[in-house]
């Protein structure tokens, strides 16, 4: 239970954090923010992966399994943001 509670207590902290943070950024700063959130997406990937095949039972595969695939959309997305962002700046 105290390893449980230790968990939700970082992720309610984690949001708020994250929270009043994107708020606070102005929109100038928003793609280094989405580039550095991109690779903390990475590395949510490479974690949920690695929990997906340890033996932490079936609810840690299912959330291994969720957080691969919104770490994944996340990630996908934001190439594809980068790249429409990039075709923006070339010349034709």
């Amino acid at each position: 239970m105290g390893e449980w509670l230790l968990g939700v207590y970082v992720f309610v902290l984690a949001t708020l954090v994250g929270f009043e943070l994107i708020t606070r950024v102005p929109p100038t700063l928003h793609t280094p923010l989405m580039s550095g959130a991109n690779a903390v997406s990475g590395i949510t990937l490479i974690g949920a992966l690695l929990v997906a095949g340890g033996d932490g039972g079936r609810l840690a595969v299912i959330l291994a399994g969720i957080a691969i695939v919104m770490a994944t959309i996340n990630v996908v997305g934001g190439f594809l943001v980068t790249d429409r962002m990039l075709r923006m700046f070339r010349k034709h």
